[in-house]
């Protein structure tokens, strides 16, 4: 082999050990940033996790408020005192409409917290996004008690104007 070819060899030589090193470095950048990524994406997850079932909370309470308020208005239906009925049908009727932005609030955190899932795909996250989707799941349903205890409270209201 000739001086000149091995002056070729270890330069081609030298290039591919710059093109490794670049190749390492970039490597590890990449590896950073994903990490990084991953990180947010984890507390993206907890945080929409935790948003969901404060949401379902809050239409638990919507809801009992709104069977409250129904339970008066009826007691006040009863007693022929018309305009407490109708403050209570009204706060049973705010509670209802509190437990559908809870709800609705759930559902967006449930999307988040899906949508996290998807870009994580570990168990961990997928866990949270079912935690999240039954916690949507009991603010739809507390939602939907509350409606029909705001109707209630109504029917109420208007039985005792009926009977006057």
């Amino acid at each position: 082999m000739s001086t000149e070819t091995e002056k070729i060899i270890f330069a081609k030589l030298s290039a591919l050990e710059n093109e490794l090193g670049l190749l390492r470095t970039g490597f590890t950048v990449v590896n950073k940033k994903y990490s990084e990524v991953l990180n947010s994406l984890k507390a993206l997850t907890e945080l929409s996790t935790e948003a969901t079932q404060r949401a379902a909370a809050a239409a638990c309470r919507a809801e009992n408020a709104a069977r409250k308020a129904s339970d008066t208005a009826k007691i006040a239906a009863s007693q022929s005192i018309i305009e407490a009925a109708e403050e209570a049908a009204e706060a049973a009727s705010e509670a209802a409409q509190a437990a559908i932005e809870s709800a609705a609030a759930a559902a967006a955190a449930s999307a988040a917290t899906a949508a996290a899932a998807a870009h994580q795909a570990e168990e961990a996250a997928v866990h949270a996004a079912a935690e999240s989707a039954q916690a949507t799941k009991r603010a739809t349903e507390s939602a939907a008690e509350a409606v029909r205890l705001s109707t209630e409270a109504a029917s109420y209201v208007k039985k005792a104007k009926d009977s006057l």
